[in-house]
């Protein structure tokens, strides 16, 4: 705490400190006490008062450019850098500091010039290590994993290198090695618990992580994994809080992680500010890009989705799982084979890998597989096996509907679609028509013809209509098929609707005299057959007056 410098001195010892403080002089601060405390804002204020009063150095210069680097301002410490990589004799450490300056600013191709011109070193060979990852080069990225030993540095990058791949438990095990060895290296703890976050294992990641956080409750990495977890066992709500206490204790020099933290705002506030803060942050925080993807689809914009991922070569699941879903969405959306094509073999790739078959994201890949394939049964075995992590969500229960009303299971078919809640998904076409069939499939057609009244005339409306009519003549439920095709033969004077409503009132008429409907109903068959003017009128019409007639109804 820091109240105690700021508190008034109180007390009858308040004045005894005072005299014997002229007595002592006023120790001035050296670059070493403010490295042992690693409070870098202090070395380089010190270290700049020296360089411009005259005692400037190489060695001043190099501190300077290493306080801006672990403040996290890499361009500044590049810039010290290359400003004394001009000079002639420079130190040989310089190339490869600037090189991992230009690394940590995405600047691969540089970074990896200049640490080709640095001295062979341990650093160095981590570094290209690196670079060799992110170049995507196997051979050569072999070449330096053979160079690496059995020290602590070397195995911590290995360990990263593991990470970047998606081979979480391979790091987890050589963490675990080194901790057991070294268990005051508290940060370990961080790095096992976001192994185990991104394994999905968010209860052990917080348990691993509390280790940290009771000596460092003030780490920004640290928190910002507690608040992701957050979001994964909880909301967004609870997980915005937990980075809440994080800029409440932060000040207004605090820079570290503050673009992981806007981003990671972003995504707990379900997209809000994502078009200000995501843009600037692509190819920074890799998954702004994804994230930004995941925004444009939540706003149908579909063409933005794919422009921005369509270049993206994916390494990680969840970049295979969202290039998928965009060529899905943009193969239904324009009814092109071609991406359809390409997203069900992303999704049969993703399900059917070693690591993620038995993952739900990797089951629900082979569901999405089989369902652009039109495969319903296999589609059901993916779904059924994961159903009760996703009771409560809209779009699986909807891709659910679809599939049980596939195989003709039409009761829980309508169990499953009257969960979803969501309005705009209540209010999409293929939801509405799917119910409209399951209804009349479950001989419920009066519920199907009121979803068709709620609709406003429109040519989704007039697609509704016909499918109400089809199917409930299909399935004997004359009465609400000789109302749709009335209202069909109306809009569009088509003689097939015509013919579909003359069937549609001969079947109720039937039904009506075997007592399957209210004897009442003749009227409005026959108010339906006048809405027509077609010489085959006259003769049904006198043919149900003298059924009426013998059996004493009224048709006035």
């Amino acid at each position: 705490m820091m109240l105690s410098r700021a508190k008034p001195a109180t007390g009858p010892a308040a004045s005894s400190p005072a005299k014997d403080s002229s007595k002592k002089k006023k120790k001035l601060p050296k670059l070493e006490d403010y490295l042992t405390n690693r409070d870098y804002t202090g070395a380089i204020t010190l270290l700049e008062f020296n360089r411009s009063s005259g005692k400037g150095s190489e060695e001043v210069d190099m501190w300077i450019a290493y306080c801006a680097f672990h403040l996290g301002e890499y361009k500044r410490a590049m810039e010290e850098f290359q400003s004394m990589s001009k000079r002639d004799g420079c130190h040989p450490d310089v190339w490869v500091n600037l090189a991992c300056c230009n690394f940590f600013l995405g600047m691969y191709k540089e970074s990896d010039e200049a640490a080709q011109k640095s001295p062979k070193s341990r650093l160095q060979n981590r570094l290209l290590f690196h670079l060799s990852h992110k170049f995507n080069d196997e051979k050569r990225l072999m070449h330096y994993h053979q160079n690496l030993q059995d020290i602590i540095e070397d195995q911590l990058s290995l360990a990263s290198i593991h990470y970047l791949r998606s081979h979480y438990q391979e790091a987890i095990d050589i963490y675990k090695r080194i901790l057991l060895d070294n268990r005051d290296y508290l940060a370990l703890n961080v790095y096992v618990a976001l192994c185990y976050y991104k394994l999905d294992y968010y209860d052990v990641s917080q348990e691993v992580l509390a280790v940290y956080l009771q000596h460092y409750p003030d780490s920004a990495i640290a928190i910002n994994l507690k608040a992701c977890n957050h979001f994964r066992l909880y909301n967004g709500k609870a997980a915005e809080q937990e980075l809440k206490t994080l800029q409440e204790m932060a000040s207004p020099s605090f820079t570290f992680a503050k673009e992981l933290i806007k981003h990671n705002l972003v995504v707990f506030r379900g997209g809000e500010g994502a078009l200000q803060v995501l843009p600037p942050l692509i190819d920074v925080i890799p998954e702004a890009r994804l994230n930004l993807v995941i925004y444009y689809l939540r706003q149908d914009d579909v063409s933005e989705a794919y422009n921005l991922i369509k270049d993206l070569e994916p390494t990680t699941p969840q970049e295979y799982i969202l290039k998928g879903v965009v060529n899905a969405a943009l193969g239904q959306e324009t009814g092109s084979r071609e991406h359809l094509k390409i997203a069900q073999q992303y999704f049969q790739l993703v399900g059917g890998s070693a690591s993620e078959c038995d993952t739900i994201p990797g089951r629900q890949c082979m569901a999405s597989c089989f369902f652009l394939l039109k495969q319903f049964e296999d589609v059901l075995i993916y779904f059924n096996s994961i159903k009760s992590y996703f009771y409560n969500d809209d779009t699986f229960n909807f891709n659910y509907t679809q599939a049980k009303a596939a195989v003709g299971n039409f009761k829980e078919a309508e169990e499953v679609a009257l969960l979803v809640q969501n309005e705009k998904l209540k209010n999409d076409y293929t939801y509405l028509s799917w119910l409209a069939r399951i209804y009349i499939m479950n001989n419920k057609a009066r519920l199907a013809w009121e979803l068709y009244l709620k609709m406003e005339t429109s040519g989704e409306s007039f697609s509704l209509l016909q499918l109400i009519a089809n199917d409930c003549y299909k399935m004997g439920q004359f009465y609400y098929a000789a109302k749709a095709f009335d209202v069909l033969e109306r809009l569009d004077p088509n003689p097939e609707y015509w013919e579909g409503k003359r069937g549609a009132c001969v079947g109720v008429f039937q039904q009506i005299i075997a007592g399957r409907e209210p004897r009442d109903t003749v009227r409005e068959v026959v108010q339906l057959l006048r809405n027509t003017s077609n010489p085959q009128v006259e003769y049904i019409t006198r043919t149900i007056k003298k059924w009426a007639k013998d059996n004493r109804i009224s048709l006035s």
